[in-house]
């Protein structure tokens, strides 16, 4: 399909995706949903991309929220049906792709784009963003996982603050929630997240996704996380990865994974 609001750019194993609406400060609409979708899908059944990070154009904005005017007379009905498609095909995938997502947090990250950040695997951020879930203050909840999200990285306390407050926090503060990894400057955002994603590609792609499938259990419920460990612990044994990690290992040389 034809890219109108994302651009995607891929290099030595890396695919990144910047969202590209800049007039709208990068606020998700249905269209970009959906080509978000598309290109996620794309990137993950690629073998020679091992690691996928979503960022926003220019330097002001990650995704400063969804776009208000796309869904503002929407019946009860309707609404309901926008987050639970958001849901499928966007969040809850980003969050369940094998390959690894790395949220690049470059300026505001509002709304549904924080939650977008919330559903990759991890999130850095430059020293100018700003996060936060203004919904209340539109007479709406988060919408796209963000009830749910916030907390389980967060805590409860702190997550019921600042959805009910609708304020933002800065860099720094969600380091020091554990929102965000890394804080840097914005000019060093592109070399952090390239040297953190080099670090990601030296292991195995098969192991890095059974460990992605494991985390992920544990905030499934009713499922065991434990019991999906074990399960994807004795399946790496069965892999090629397995045998070349072993073998590099015990002979002392560097691994070179072949990602089956």
């Amino acid at each position: 399909m034809a890219l109108e609001n994302i651009i995607l750019e891929q290099e030595n194993g890396i695919a990144t995706i910047f969202i590209n609406r800049p007039e709208k400060l990068n606020a998700l609409n249905k269209a970009t949903i959906q080509e978000l979708h598309e290109t996620l899908k794309q990137v993950d059944a690629n073998p020679e991309i091992q690691v996928v990070v979503i960022t926003g154009s220019g330097e002001k904005a990650f995704v400063a929220g969804a776009d208000i005017a796309e869904f503002a007379h929407f019946s009860e009905t309707e609404g309901a049906q926008l987050a639970a498609q958001g849901h499928k095909i966007l969040f809850d995938y980003i969050e369940n792709m094998k390959t690894p997502v790395i949220a690049a947090i470059n300026g505001f990250a509002l709304g549904g784009g924080l939650e977008l950040a919330m559903a990759c695997h991890f999130r850095i951020a430059s020293d100018n963003a700003k996060m936060g879930l203004p919904e209340t203050s539109l007479g709406v909840i988060p919408g796209y996982g963000g009830t749910q999200r916030l907390p389980q990285l967060i805590g409860k306390g702190r997550a019921m603050e600042m959805i009910v407050t609708a304020g933002m926090i800065d860099a720094e503060t969600a380091k020091t929630y554990g929102l965000v990894n890394h804080v840097v400057p914005q000019a060093d955002l592109y070399t952090t997240y390239k040297t953190i994603a080099t670090r990601i590609m030296r292991n195995s792609p098969v192991a890095i996704s059974k460990a992605i499938e494991a985390v992920n259990a544990n905030f499934v419920s009713g499922v065991n996380g434990f019991d999906i460990e074990i399960n994807a612990f004795g399946a790496c044994f069965a892999t090629e990865d397995f045998k070349e990690g072993t073998t590099a290992f015990l002979e002392k040389r560097k691994a070179e994974f072949k990602g089956n």
